[in-house]
């Protein structure tokens, strides 16, 4: 099945189990919606899958580390969707972009932009954007290369056009933010600037540790 029983029976709880639920009148076309998006993250997994292996195959060598899929939770969306200040409704569930989202982890940043460079040239993509947080990282040290794509989905009666967030990253970027968010988004104090500060020592010394990683590689 393209959308498991456990994952739409977990959703269809979410919605009934909330009175106030928005979606709680057409919460099957809201099944149906996210089900869309997880085809959407299916496809784009599949054509990354498929360049790699071809890549393995050509050069003896898998430029990409491994991937992780995630589609957002109702609860997080419907936040996302009152921060921005959008009305509660399906329609309004497309202006967000980030829905369903891909995470590609590379070993090296060459891979990063050939992988991203290899997919972007097929024909059925279309970029909506590109935020490259390697060459510019974040304030605080974030580093990873954004795109969001819009991919068609073909449905039984029709082809529906859906935006996947794709973050590129290296394996030491990958560490580094899945640390500094366990430090700064699980806990309940407020990080202090000090620790702000060697969040971005860490990311410094972890990108030093990418470009002589990467220079091995080559010389090997």
């Amino acid at each position: 099945m393209i959308i498991e029983k456990k994952e739409r029976n977990r959703v269809y709880g979410e919605l009934l189990s909330e009175q106030i639920h928005p979606f709680k009148d057409d919460y099957e076309e809201f099944v149906i919606l996210r089900n869309t998006y997880y085809s959407a993250i299916r496809e784009i997994s599949t054509k990354l899958e498929i360049l790699d292996d071809e890549f393995h195959v050509r050069y003896d060598y898998s430029p990409i580390h491994h991937m992780e899929r995630r589609l957002k939770s109702p609860k997080s969306l419907f936040e996302k969707m009152e921060r921005r200040g959008l009305d509660l409704t399906l329609e309004s569930v497309k202006k967000i972009t980030d829905v369903a989202g891909i995470r590609v982890i590379c070993n090296y940043v060459d891979d990063v932009y050939a992988v991203a460079d290899m997919l972007m040239k097929q024909d059925d993509l279309k970029l909506i954007r590109r935020s490259d947080y390697i060459k510019e990282p974040k304030p605080s040290g974030y580093r990873s290369l954004h795109l969001v794509v819009e991919v068609p989905v073909f449905l039984t009666d029709k082809t529906e056009y859906v935006p996947v967030e794709i973050q590129f990253r290296t394996i030491a970027m990958d560490t580094w933010a899945s640390l500094e968010h366990e430090l700064k988004y699980k806990r309940r104090e407020k990080i202090t600037e000090e620790i702000e500060q060697e969040l971005i020592i860490c990311a410094e010394a972890m990108a030093a540790v990418d470009r002589k990683m990467e220079r091995i590689h080559k010389i090997l």
